[in-house]
Formats: C-alpha cells, structure tokens, sequence
C-alpha cells in the first residue's frame, strides 16, 4: 500500500518569491506548471473529510485517485494514495456515475512543481490562498524546510478539501472554488447574471 508523506505551508507573496529564489540555488529542478480542476466525489463509504476519491483533470488527461488519511507524525501528513491516469475523463465520470459516486466538491488550482534529489515540492495557487507542499520522507522534508530558510514559514494542517468547504461557495449539492477569470469564461454573453459557483477570491 503505498503511503504519501506530506507537510503543507500557508505562503504569502512575499515567501512563495522567496522559495522560489531558493529552490534553484539548492540545486531543484522545475518540472513545470499545470491547471487543474478537481472533483472529489461522496459516496456511501466516502467522507471527503477523511477519504477521498478525486478526479484530476489537466487539459485533456485526467488522473484518478483514491486517499486515506492516517494519523499524523510531526506535522507531516501520512496518508494511503492509489492513483491512475485516465484516457478519457469524461468517459471515468460516466463510470463514477453509474457506480454510485456524486460530486461533492470542484476547486481549481495552479500547480508548479519542483524536483529536489527524491522529494517534490509544490507551489500551488488556489482561490483562496498560495501554499507549498514538501513530500517525500520526513527526513527529507525536515532538511528542505531547514535549507529554504523561509522566516515566518506557517504550516497548515487542513486539507484543501476542508479548506474548500471552508472558503467555497454552494452551486446545488457541490461546494465549489474556482478563479474569477475562470467563472467570467463560463459565463453565457447573453446573462449578465453572475454564474453559478463562482466565488471572490480572498487572500492567503
């Protein structure tokens, strides 16, 4: 069973430029940037606070995944993960559907990723606020964390599924967080109404 280890970060502007000044003097190597849109769906033996069944999608790839949480150590999340790419998202959705599974939460996100030795760190932007995730083992995320030297440097223990529940806004069943220049692209020419599940964007 594969086991993620994780420890999240709530950034300013200032400290999301700051680490990434640092990560190419420590020798890190950009992967690159996606946007993403994400539906975590509920189900009879799903609880999106504890486990979550997510599709991913990016562009045209989508990318399944299924996340247990376990307790956690030193603030590091430990968590079961089982994932897979998909071909056709649209045809997965169709699947999810017949099998019981209904979304209960959208958010969107900009992710860039980094590849330092054996651990990966993140910088994701979201509605609601910029953040950094360090995973690979808790040796590892102890050394970057010293390494980067960011002052002020906030852990945040809620999940993005908590925090969307948080700061989301309801469209029917589904608690959603997308960006403004997102929900303005959605929005018909002929309504002037605002759409439905968009929300402000607040600060970190």
């Amino acid at each position: 069973m594969p086991i993620e280890i994780e420890k999240k970060y709530r950034l300013t502007k200032k400290q999301r430029e700051e680490v990434l000044g640092r990560l190419p003097v420590l020798g890190a190597k950009r992967k690159g940037e996606d946007f993403e849109v994400n539906t975590l769906y509920t189900g009879e033996t799903l609880d999106v606070t504890r486990s979550v069944l997510r599709l991913r999608r990016i562009g045209d790839r989508g990318v399944l995944t299924y996340k247990e949480s376990l307790p956690p150590r030193l603030h590091a999340k430990h968590r079961r993960e089982d994932e897979t790419r998909i071909e056709d998202p649209d045809a997965m959705e169709l699947i999810l559907d017949a099998l019981g599974f209904t979304p209960a939460l959208v958010y969107e996100k900009r992710r860039e990723t980094w590849q330092l030795a054996q651990t990966e760190i993140v910088i994701d932007e979201l509605p609601f606020g910029l953040f950094m995730e360090i995973e690979g083992s808790e040796k590892n995320i102890r050394e970057i964390e010293s390494k980067l030297a960011i002052k002020r440097l906030k852990a945040e223990s809620s999940s993005y599924p908590r925090l969307v529940l948080k700061h989301g806004a309801k469209n029917g069943g589904v608690v959603e967080s997308r960006f403004l220049s997102q929900a303005k692209k959605k929005r018909p020419r002929s309504l002037g109404a605002k759409p439905p599940g968009s929300v402000q964007r607040k600060g970190s």
